[in-house]
């Protein structure tokens, strides 16, 4: 496969292990890696990091690794976004995988033909993997497209990617402005991202940078590409998940991935897909953000507890 592959690990060598895989299939010929480093007060972290980045030490085909390893720890919103800067500083496109989403090896296929496609459509910001329609079937083609910019599988470009801004600077104005009525029209979703804009604003690099890569797309005015079927389970639900350490409350977490049939049967219009936004909306983001702050301040007290 010639387009390049990205791929975001950190300390979780099982899940890694099992993605590893699947990009091994398909043999990129240049895999960019992402890795942050180990959290001082974290027991035997340091160790699982090395141990993670010994997968990437595997690859056994004719392949281009280059490699970007903190030595200390960036947390996510600054690992991923400083990585993503990096890779984009020197190829113009790639595929992005973190290390507990397993794509269907078809997701890979699917990216880089419509990457080449909308390589230089600017309505276009991501090429997502992820489907979270319960099994509905939203278009008789291979994928519509959307204001949501799924990121468990992922691809896009650097002209996309220039517009990112880990602090959304740009929040302030939109909220006195009140831009997001005219984007989300809905007042429901309107005061969800409002609320989740402002915790991102107020704490830029917290737990989270996939809210300001939406953020980005939005303020471009650019769509999203989602499959028809869902192409990627995540599958990093647990105690040492950085986000999801039960899925109780998360339906569209560990979803099973379908194979794209091919050739890819594209619409012949560029129009969001209304009816499956609000679904997305109603499902995915009527309460993710708030559940993940609760998730993480759990946690925060359980390592507390044990530390004292």
């Amino acid at each position: 496969m010639e387009t390049p592959v990205t791929f975001i690990i950190f300390k979780r060598p099982e899940t890694t292990e099992k993605v590893f895989q699947v990009i091994r299939q398909v043999k990129p010929i240049k895999l960019f890696v992402i890795a942050d480093g180990p959290r001082t007060d974290r027991e035997d972290e340091a160790e699982r990091c090395e141990t993670t980045r010994s997968v990437i030490d595997r690859v056994d085909w004719d392949c281009e690794v280059i490699k970007n390893y903190s030595d200390i720890n960036l947390g996510c919103a600054k690992r991923v976004s400083s990585g993503l800067d990096w890779v984009f500083s020197n190829v113009e496109e790639t595929i992005i995988l973190e290390d507990d989403c397993i794509p269907h090896p078809s997701f890979f296929r699917f990216g880089e033909e419509l990457l080449n496609k909308y390589r230089n459509d600017t309505r276009i910001s991501t090429i997502s993997a992820q489907n979270v329609q319960s099994g509905q079937r939203r278009t008789n083609y291979s994928y519509y497209f959307s204001r949501y910019s799924h990121c468990w599988g992922w691809a896009t470009w650097r002209r996309a990617w220039q517009y990112y801004d880990l602090s959304i600077k740009l929040w302030k104005e939109v909220q006195t402005e009140n831009l997001l009525h005219d984007i989300l029209i809905d007042p429901k979703a309107v005061n969800y991202w409002r609320r989740t804009f402002q915790s991102v604003y107020d704490n830029p690099t917290g737990i989270t940078w996939d809210y300001q890569w939406t953020f980005a797309c939005w303020m471009q005015g650019s769509l999203s590409i989602i499959p028809n079927v869902n192409l990627v389970s995540n599958i990093g639900v647990g105690a040492d998940a950085t986000h999801f350490t039960s899925n109780q409350k998360f339906s569209f977490i560990n979803i099973p991935t379908q194979a794209m049939e091919f050739p890819l049967k594209h619409p012949p219009y560029i129009v969001r897909n209304v009816e499956a936004d609000i679904f997305t909306q109603k499902t995915v983001y009527k309460a993710t953000a708030l559940d993940i702050f609760k998730e993480e301040v759990k946690k925060i007290l359980n390592h507390s507890k044990i530390q004292n």
